[in-house]
């Protein structure tokens, strides 16, 4: 008996619990939360993984310009600065196991097209960012471990070109069979502007190929001239990929002041300083503050010999004397001071139409490059003009007027002129100068693809080996060396022998 009373006791102390739980879970449930993932819920997560989450917050917002070299840190030493790149992360391709999911929470019709076009340019867009860094990755086997695939197979760079190229046409056929969809905080669900968007991209991609266009598989030149030709792209700045910012909780700038330590810490570096005081560009003004020492000798905030950069290859310890004799730029006040200080794009109508400058060049296509590259330069000032309050703390007296634009258009050192490679580095210098506090890493690449502009290197400080040479790659993760040892090894010996190291070059590169 006792032990079926025992038996029974325990029974309905079970019972008494759960129906307890139960109640509980009621009490605490907040009926304005969803219980259920829907289509909208993993289209807005996956878009501000791109954007939101890729241009970070605060000291994280800075550093991939300290890579570019137009930044400075001054709170001590830091990796990017000094070329140390260290190892990748293969962690936020986890996003991409929600694309599948997104496309089955939709009925068949044109809805469902959009959420599939979405998920195939989200794809697109995190493989590129991996195989920018390292090389071959995983691809065709890649994110599906619900499928039991947990050591995925390598695909070389360019399988994995191949793919995202792939993608991103499918992504523009299914937006253009789609309509207008929810959960989008950049465009609204607009699928005229996600194909924009889509092709722009493609272009990046496209251009970023430029040494492998005897790869006549890929089609590189063709599928340029056919999306130039027929396929809808940016045509103002009001088409750019990019996030707007509010005065309201998680939606401010990513650099402003409130609750952000490091405001302190940045100088603008004397790389872009320099190319802007030798074009009288008068985004100086809007990017920088003078030195205060310099304002104190009687220097005018309107003057360019006001403003003082720093070279981002000098050794930490005269970086850090520098600051402390504060004769130095720093950030433009509007940058810490403004919580709607300008939208943060990854993708812009200026750097379109530089990169149809460049292609014009290299005969991609058909055209006048300078047509676009002015197109390109006049849409980058007012850019900065148009989200810029007339405020005399924002651009110090030196305003970019429609005026100012078109003398600036017509100087020596900006019309574009000279030989095809002169070219080049005028379009890359404006593009340099435009994704100042933008589009992170794109400035690194650009360098790294075409030597413009040249990054100043100094072997007292630099933190690769050689240290007379800037790291053309990341590591690949110690994750993959743990767990998919096997698949990353073969990778590792078929591009670079067996050496995983930072000078390594990979194939889109050769």
């Amino acid at each position: 008996m006792r032990t079926y009373a025992s038996k029974y006791l325990l029974a309905g102390l079970l019972v008494s619990s759960l129906a307890g739980c139960n109640k509980f879970d009621e009490l605490n449930s907040n009926p304005d939360t969803a219980v259920n993932a829907t289509a909208p819920m993993l289209a807005t997560r996956m878009i501000l993984d791109i954007t939101e989450k890729s241009i970070s917050t605060q000291k994280s917002f800075i550093q991939p310009f300290l890579l570019s070299k137009s930044m400075i840190w001054t709170e001590f030493a830091e990796d990017f600065q000094y070329n140390y790149l260290g190892r990748a992360s293969f962690d936020a391709m986890t996003i991409l196991t929600n694309v599948e999911k997104m496309k089955s929470y939709t009925v068949e019709g044109p809805t469902r097209n959009s959420f599939t076009a979405l998920g195939n340019f989200v794809r697109a867009w995190k493989f590129y960012e991996q195989t920018m860094r390292v090389g071959d990755i995983p691809y065709s086997d890649a994110v599906k471990g619900e499928q039991n695939v947990i050591s995925p197979k390598y695909d070389t760079q360019k399988e994995v070109f191949a793919g995202i190229l792939n993608e991103l046409d499918q992504a523009d056929k299914l937006f253009a069979a789609g309509v207008k969809f929810d959960g989008d905080p950049i465009y609204g669900g607009d699928v005229t502007k996600w194909r924009k968007a889509v092709n722009t991209f493609e272009l990046q991609v496209l251009l970023s190929l430029y040494k492998k266009t005897g790869e006549t598989d890929l089609k590189i030149v063709e599928r340029a001239k056919d999306i130039v030709a027929n396929r809808p792209v940016f045509t103002g700045n009001a088409d750019n990929f990019q996030l707007v910012y509010s005065d309201k909780n998680e939606q401010r700038y990513p650099f402003y002041k409130l609750g952000n330590p490091f405001t302190i810490y940045p100088m603008v570096s004397d790389v872009l300083i320099s190319k802007l005081k030798t074009l009288q560009d008068r985004r100086l003004f809007y990017y920088a503050n003078p030195s205060p020492v310099q304002v104190a000798a009687g220097k005018a905030v309107s003057d360019y010999a006001a403003y003082k950069g720093t070279d981002p290859a000098m050794v930490y310890s005269d970086i850090s004397k520098i600051y402390t004799s504060k004769d130095y730029s720093g950030l433009n006040s509007r940058y810490t001071e403004m919580a709607n200080a300008e939208p943060v794009f990854q993708l812009s109508y200026p750097m379109l139409k530089f990169m149809l400058a460049e292609m014009t060049l290299r005969g991609w296509i058909t055209g006048t490059a300078a047509d676009h590259y002015n197109e390109g330069v006049k849409a980058a000032l007012q850019f900065v003009a148009g989200n810029t309050p007339d405020n005399a703390d924002y651009h110090h007296n030196m305003k970019i007027t429609d005026a100012y634009i078109t003398t600036y258009l017509a100087s020596d050192g900006v019309k574009l002129a000279g030989t095809t490679e002169q070219q080049i580095e005028q379009i890359l210098t404006q593009k340099y100068l435009h994704t100042f506090l933008h589009a992170p890493y794109n400035a690194f690449f650009e360098n790294r693809r075409t030597g413009y502009p040249a990054f100043p290197i100094n072997t007292a400080s630099n933190e690769n080996t050689p240290a007379d040479k800037m790291p053309v790659r990341w590591l690949y993760p110690q994750k993959e060396l743990d767990y998919n040892n096997a698949n990353v090894t073969k990778a590792i010996t078929s591009q670079y022998g067996g050496s995983d190291n930072f000078n390594q070059q990979m194939w889109l590169l050769k």
